[in-house]
């Protein structure tokens, strides 16, 4: 569903993703693993058309994103990790407006705004929302279309224990609709708990793809985070 092919992305002499290969499965959830610039922000806007490749091509749903990049687009729905929205206007506003976007009914804002736990609070402010309310309303408005692709930078960032609980819910009725959903993370929880597959970024380079069982033996065996990553990053070093 997802197809990377020898995936490049320079910024003048920075290389943020190098050589990056991988492919999600359709109905696959798959997390993206790695601390704050990793790569893993590059290969989704990369994914999604907000950034070209430097070499290399991406292709979704069968389309080439930079030469079929309005059929690729309509496959996907995208919530990145900092969704701005203006302060002045309404939730059901802003709602409303990517609903007409995507040319959805009214029916389907409502229920997307109750998906996302934001029944009641549809007349507030974008001003008035904690950063975790904000976050949900980023979930309400990736829930609207019945896209094929669901793709999610760090999307329990700022979400508390209801909203991740809420998140993990949604995700999992979505995998259950045969959706394939790809999302980006720093936490080892987040993709244990969600993700079928895990594909583990060090210095922009995709260094394993592992089954969540077979990482979570190797977190077993390590007992922390850190220590885990520091195992994958030492094996990149050795075979680099």
């Amino acid at each position: 569903m997802i197809r990377i092919e020898n995936l490049t992305k320079r910024f003048g002499k920075f290389t943020a993703v190098d050589n990056l290969s991988l492919h999600v499965k359709q109905g696959e959830v798959f997390a993206l693993l790695g601390p704050n610039g990793s790569g893993k922000t590059t290969t989704l806007k990369t994914i999604v058309g907000l950034n070209l490749p430097t070499l290399g091509r991406v292709l979704v749903a069968g389309f080439d994103v930079v030469k079929n990049s309005k059929e690729a687009k309509r496959a996907i729905s995208f919530l990145p990790q900092r969704a701005n929205f203006p302060e002045k206007l309404h939730t059901r506003e802003v709602i409303s407006f990517y609903g007409k976007v995507r040319e959805l009914s009214k029916e389907r804002w409502e229920q997307s705004l109750e998906r996302a736990g934001f029944d009641g609070f549809g007349d507030k402010s974008v001003g008035e929302l904690s950063g975790g309310m904000a976050q949900r309303l980023g979930l309400a408005i990736l829930a609207m279309p019945d896209a094929l692709i669901l793709i999610l930078d760090e999307p329990t960032a700022n979400l508390d224990p209801r909203g991740v609980k809420q998140f993990r819910d949604f995700i999992l009725e979505q995998k259950s609709r045969g959706k394939t959903i790809l999302f980006s993370t720093h936490l080892l929880a987040e993709a244990e708990a969600l993700a079928d597959r895990v594909g583990i970024f060090v210095g922009g380079t995709l260094t394993a793809v592992e089954s969540v069982s077979t990482l979570h033996e190797t977190f077993l065996k390590y007992q922390s985070m850190e220590d885990v990553y520091l195992h994958y990053v030492e094996s990149h070093e050795n075979k680099s």
